[in-house]
C-alpha cells in the first residue's frame, strides 16, 4: 500500500531525505513526499490509498497525544475485529490507527493478533526510541542499514543507496544470486544493506523473533479445513475501499483464487507465441468476469527488464518479474488492489520433481539439491550450503526442503511480486500465504499434497466445483517466458539461458560477472 523511509541519521538533511524518498513515489502516489521529524529521526511516507481514502490517514501518522508517530506499509485484514476485541476508540476507518493504537496497549506481543502483511516502524516521540516489525514471512518488504545506533529502513533499496555515504557490493550476494537467482539470509547486493528479517521485530536496537514455521509431523486437515481457510484468506483479502481484481493464468492456483474472489476483472499476459490464454479464457467463461489479455514483445520485455533494474538498482530474479509488471501497468486502469496465487506450490509441493527427490531421499546430499534447484550452471557449494543452513537442522530431507521452500524460496517470489506490481501503484495481495494456511499445512506428509502422485491433489478435490475439469487435467507449466529466443544472440554459447539472464541483470548494473 505505501513506501517508507525512516533514519536516525542526524547528518542526513531534509532535501536529502525527500530526494531518497521520492525514488519510490510509485509506491505512493495518493499522498507522496510526506515528512515528519521527531526526537526519533526523520520518516517520510508514500500513500497508495487502499483503507480509508480520507486524508485523515495520511502517515505518518500521530497519536492523540502526539507523542508516538507510525509509518506502515502493508494490510491487516483483521482490523476490524481487532478493533472491537481491544475496545479501541477509533478517529479513523484505517488499518494504520488499529495498528498504532494495539501496539500502544500490547507492545510486541500485538503481531502475534495480527492477519497480514506488513512492514511497519513506530517512534517515541520524547525518548527517541523506535519499534520496527514485519510480517511473518515476508510478503512486506524492509530493508535496513545500520553504522553503531544510527540506522535506516526503507521498503526498497535504492533510496538507502541515496542516503549511504558509499556502496559497495557485497560479494557474497553476488555470488547468491548468479547461482541462485536471488537472495538469501538478509543479504543484498551491497555490502551494509540488509533485508530486515520476516517474522521479526527491533526494539531498543535487537533483533527478536516472534513467529517461525512450526516443527514436526502433523496429521493432515479435513477438507473442510482447508476450504474454510482459503475461503477465508480471499474474503480477507477481499476488503478494501478500491476496486480488487484477480490475476488468471488459467493454472489451478489462480483459477481457485479468482473464482473464490468473485470480482469482475481478472487479468493474463504473455506474448503470441508463448501463453497460457486458452486456458484463461476457460476459467473467465466460467466465471463471467470480464477478462484482459496483455500481449508483451521481446523487445518490449528487454526493454522493461532493463527499465525495472535500473530503477531498482539491483538485478531481476525470475523473468516472468517483467510480464508481471507489464500486466500490472494494463490492471491499474481497473484495479488499485490484485488477487495473486503465489505460495500455493510451497504449500502443496506444486514443484514436484525436487519434491519427490527429497521424499525418497534418506540423507541430503547437496549435489543431488544443486542438480534439482539451482539456477546458475556453475558450481558453489558454500553458497548453497549457507542458504540451507537455517533449515539443516528440521532432520529429514522432505522437512529441509520443504522449509527452505516454504520460507527462503517464497521469500524471493513475494519479492518479485511486490516489485513488479507497486512500481505500478497497484497493491498485491496472496491469500495462499496467509499464515494460518502455512501453520496447517506445516508438517504434513507428501502423501497428502501429491496424493497417488497427483500434483496438488487436495486443491483440485477440494475445489472441484470451481476448477474446469480441463484445468484439472492440464499438467502444470512455468509462467511462459522463452529465454532462449530472447537471449540467443547474447552471453557465451555454452550459457544456459538462465545463465545469460543473470548476467544481463547484472551487465545492465554494469557489475562485472
Amino acid at each position: 500500500m505505501c513506501g517508507i523511509l525512516f533514519t536516525n541519521k542526524p547528518a542526513i538533511t531534509k532535501d536529502r531525505f525527500i530526494s531518497a524518498l521520492m525514488q519510490m513515489d510509485h509506491r505512493g502516489p495518493d499522498a507522496a513526499e510526506c515528512y515528519a521529524e521527531s526526537g526519533a529521526g526523520k520518516l517520510g511516507h508514500n500513500r497508495l490509498k487502499i483503507q480509508d481514502l480520507d486524508n485523515r490517514s495520511n502517515q505518518p501518522f500521530a497519536s492523540e497525544d502526539g507523542r508516538h508517530q507510525i509509518i506502515y506499509n502493508g494490510e491487516i485484514y483483521n482490523f476490524h475485529e481487532l478493533a472491537q476485541k481491544h475496545r479501541l476508540e477509533l478517529r479513523t476507518t484505517s488499518d494504520t490507527e488499529v495498528l498504532l493504537k494495539l501496539y500502544l496497549k500490547l507492545g510486541a506481543e500485538m503481531l502475534n493478533e495480527l492477519n497480514g502483511m506488513f512492514a511497519f516502524i513506530i517512534v517515541n516521540q520524547q525518548t527517541g526510541k523506535f519499534f520496527v516489525a514485519r510480517d511473518r514471512l515476508g510478503i512486506k518488504p524492509l530493508y535496513h542499514t545500520q553504522a553503531g545506533g544510527q540506522h535506516a529502513f526503507s521498503s526498497e533499496i535504492a533510496p538507502l543507496l541515496t542516503l549511504s555515504e558509499h556502496t559497495t557490493i557485497d560479494e557474497v550476494g553476488l555470488r547468491q544470486y548468479k547461482k541462485l537467482r536471488t537472495f538469501f539470509n538478509g543479504r543484498t547486493l551491497y555490502q551494509g544493506i540488509s533485508m530486515f528479517p520476516a517474522g521479526s521485530y527491533m526494539e531498543n536496537g535487537l533483533i527478536h523473533r516472534y513467529w517461525e514455521l512450526p516443527r514436526g509431523d502433523q496429521e493432515p486437515p479435513t477438507d473442510e479445513e482447508v476450504r474454510h481457510l482459503l475461503e477465508s484468506a480471499v474474503r480477507y483479502r477481499r476488503i478494501s475501499d478500491v476496486e480488487v481484481g484477480s490475476y488468471l493464468s488459467g493454472g489451478v492456483d489462480s483459477t481457485i483464487i479468482a473464482g473464490l474472489s468473485h470480482k469482475p476483472h481478472t487479468w493474463t499476459v504473455g506474448s503470441e507465441s508463448n501463453n497460457e490464454f486458452e486456458w484463461a479464457r476457460i476459467a473467465a467463461a466460467k466465471f463471467g468476469s470480464t477478462h484482459h489479455e496483455v500481449l508483451i514483445t521481446d523487445e518490449e520485455f528487454l526493454e522493461l527488464a532493463k527499465d525495472l533494474i535500473l530503477t531498482r538498482r539491483e538485478p531481476l530474479s525470475v523473468p516472468n518479474e517483467v510480464l508481471l509488471y507489464k500486466m500490472t501497468r494494463a490492471v491499474k486502469q481497473f484495479n488499485t488492489v490484485v488477487l495473486s496465487g503465489e505460495g500455493a506450490d510451497e504449500l502443496f509441493f506444486g514443484y514436484d520433481r525436487i519434491y519427490r527427490w527429497a521424499n525418497a531421499c534418506p540423507k541430503f546430499n547437496l549435489r543431488e539439491f544443486d542438480a534439482g534447484y539451482s539456477y546458475g550452471s556453475h558450481r558453489d557449494d558454500e553458497v548453497i550450503e549457507d542458504a540451507l543452513a537455517p533449515f539443516m537442522d528440521r532432520g529429514r530431507t522432505i522437512d529441509i526442503v520443504a522449509a527452505f521452500f516454504q520460507v527462503a524460496h517464497l521469500h524471493g517470489l513475494l519479492r518479485r511480486v511486490d516489485n513488479s506490481t507497486m512500481r505500478c501503484s497497484v497493491e498485491a495481495r496472496v491469500p495462499f500465504v496467509d499464515h494460518r494456511l502455512v501453520k496447517r499445512l506445516a508438517g504434513v506428509p507428501l502423501a497428502y499434497r501429491m496424493q497417488d502422485g497427483v500434483v496438488k491433489a487436495p486443491l483440485k478435490r477440494i475445489f472441484a466445483d470451481i476448477l474446469p475439469p480441463s484445468i484439472i487435467e492440464r499438467k502444470k507449466v512455468g509462467f511462459p517466458v522463452d529465454l532462449a529466443t530472447i537471449f540467443k544472440d547474447f552471453g557465451d554459447e555454452n550459457d544456459s539461458s538462465m545463465d545469460k539472464w543473470l548476467k544481463f541483470n547484472l551487465k545492465v548494473l554494469q557489475i562485472e560477472n
